[in-house]
């Protein structure tokens, strides 16, 4: 192997192609003919072009890191040209050879959409039942204020690249079976741009856009959930060169409250009452979103049974309404009395006949949550 490219580049055998590109734009712009026009440093400068042109084409890299050399002549491992490296390439330099589709694509511009960017909030439950507005810190990419997005430092500007005189790309015949055939592929040197900043800017390092944190103010509508994503267009990154920003997206993280559970847009909560009041009836008072309300426990209500108070639970997302508030009373039974209350309490088994109960039995008898589900699937 005549030259050892990965030297070239300074990067190790096992680098990224991230790791690559950098390494040779920090070698292109120490030794840039328009930087240093030393002769010498113009050889070396078309060492590393060489390098970058094969360690950043997957199927040129494979073949020289079999032993072969894809800039040859000859061509590739086998020596020959052919369907390798050495010879067509791949399948679109067939096309491009023989249809001319190379020559019409021109340069790529510098300036691309940007990424979209998402980042998390948390929300209380009344939060996202009623809605509400949050500000946030997003840390994103924004156009550089010392070269407006265009890459060059303050009183330069791009020029056009000498090796491929502004197309972007650049020609060469190789030999295959067929004859000679003419490929076409990005230039080295301007990455297919079609021109060259000798002098990047210092603040953004020629990507025409710096990191930056800001501030938002986002408007959170009601009836939001755990995973709901709010679209900001054009709030996220903006694209290399300046160009125009992607979207910001906000998901939705909803905060477990303190006595409301949420499924869908109803609220369920359990209320525990001794047996007394559940044979003879109260009100318990209870916190709700909309604020106190009192629930009535009817006498005589059951262990398990549920009490809605409908319209109290959250805002529908999608159309007009709310969702219940649905109430599951728990019945506590006492495990210590003391003598007058065990005494009080046989008396009252007498008067109902209840001293030595016979017992209502049931196949299956459900829990709660298994009534719950079975109630929802219309069994």
């Amino acid at each position: 192997m005549a030259t050892d490219y990965y030297a070239v580049l300074g990067v190790r055998r096992d680098a990224s192609q991230e790791e690559i590109k950098k390494a040779f734009r920090r070698l292109a712009r120490e030794l840039h003919p328009d930087v240093n026009p030393d002769p010498k440093t113009q050889e070396r400068f078309k060492e590393i072009n060489a390098a970058y042109e094969v360690l950043s084409d997957p199927q040129k890299k494979q073949v020289y890191d079999l032993g072969g050399d894809p800039l040859s002549q000859a061509g590739g491992a086998g020596g020959a040209g052919g369907f390798g490296a050495g010879g067509f390439g791949n399948f679109s330099d067939i096309m491009d050879a023989f249809f001319g589709t190379a020559s019409q694509r021109g340069p790529r511009s510098r300036t691309r959409r940007g990424q979209d960017a998402m980042i998390r909030i948390e929300v209380e439950l009344d939060e996202a039942a009623f809605g509400t507005t949050k500000d946030i810190q997003v840390d994103t990419a924004v156009v550089c204020t010392t070269c407006s997005g265009e890459g060059a430092a303050p009183g330069t500007t791009a020029q056009t690249c000498d090796m491929c005189r502004g197309r972007g790309e650049v020609s060469q015949v190789t030999r295959s079976f067929l004859g000679q055939v003419m490929t076409s592929r990005p230039c080295p040197q301007c990455q297919g741009f079609g021109t060259v900043v000798p002098t990047p800017c210092p603040e953004c390092a020629g990507d025409g856009r710096v990191r930056s944190r800001r501030t938002l103010t986002v408007k959170i509508p009601a009836g939001v959930d755990n995973g709901t994503r709010i679209q900001l267009a054009g709030e996220g990154e903006v694209g290399p060169g300046g160009g125009p920003a992607g979207d910001l997206y906000v998901e939705i993280h909803e905060l477990p409250h303190s006595t409301f559970q949420r499924r869908g847009d109803d609220l369920h909560c359990t209320v525990t009452i001794p047996m007394t009041a559940a044979s003879l009836g109260t009100k318990v008072p209870l916190e709700t979103l909309d604020g106190m309300e009192e629930v009535d426990i009817r006498p005589g209500t059951q262990s398990g049974q549920s009490i809605p108070l409908h319209g109290r639970g959250v805002t529908h997302l999608r159309g007009g309404g709310r969702g219940d508030l649905i109430v599951h009373v728990e019945v506590q039974t006492p495990t210590k009395l003391d003598p007058e209350q065990e005494r009080l309490l046989r008396e009252l088994s007498k008067l109902r006949g209840e001293e030595r109960p016979q017992g209502t039995f049931q196949p299956g008898q459900q829990g709660l949550f298994s009534r719950l589900k079975d109630a929802f699937n219309g069994r």
